[in-house]
């Protein structure tokens, strides 16, 4: 048998009271322009696909991404997902080389980040990123994108520094 404590009862029923009203106003906040982003359900970033190639040279490997384009998506970029397939990944491109830091707040799934240089050469893989941790994870040198992969995926492709990302994007990355 097991025993519920009224407080819990309580707290329970706010709860769901308040995740009710959430989901019923949601459409109305979205189109008062109260929303300051786009929840994950309702996101549309813009598909595309890119391949990572060994700088030694053999089989390159595909992905399907999302492009984070705006600021509004870059700042939602994969936040509240559960999931990303191992062949799936999110771009965030930020044109002009500088030194870029990330974290993995509201996000809950552990990433690989690879930092690409605008030429394409990837400069730095942070691999398997604690989710929720809001420790900043930087660059540490001038990258013009970050490109957020399944955790693991850049130990079990062996994708490492000097690899090329070939992605219209990036100048001088040749197929």
């Amino acid at each position: 048998m097991t025993i519920v404590s009224a407080s819990f009862t309580k707290r329970a029923a706010i709860c769901v009271a308040l995740f009710a009203f959430a989901g019923a106003s949601l459409p109305a906040l979205r189109e008062a322009g109260l929303l300051e982003f786009v929840t994950p359900a309702y996101a549309k970033m813009r598909r595309d696909k890119l391949t990572i190639e060994p700088a030694a040279g053999g089989q390159g490997h595909a992905f399907d991404i999302e492009v984070a384009s705006s600021e509004q998506e870059k700042r939602l970029g994969l936040m509240y997902r559960t999931s990303i397939g191992e062949s799936e990944g999110m771009l965030f491109p930020y044109g002009v080389e500088r030194e870029i830091s990330m974290w993995m707040h509201n996000t809950y799934i552990s990433l690989d980040m690879v930092f690409i240089r605008a030429n394409g050469t990837i400069a730095r893989i942070e691999e398997r990123a604690e989710p929720l941790s809001d420790r900043v994870i930087s660059s540490r040198v001038a990258v013009a994108a970050v490109l957020e992969l399944q955790a693991g995926t850049a130990a079990r492709l062996g994708i490492k520094a000097g690899d090329k990302v070939i992605y219209p994007l990036f100048k001088g990355a040749k197929r």
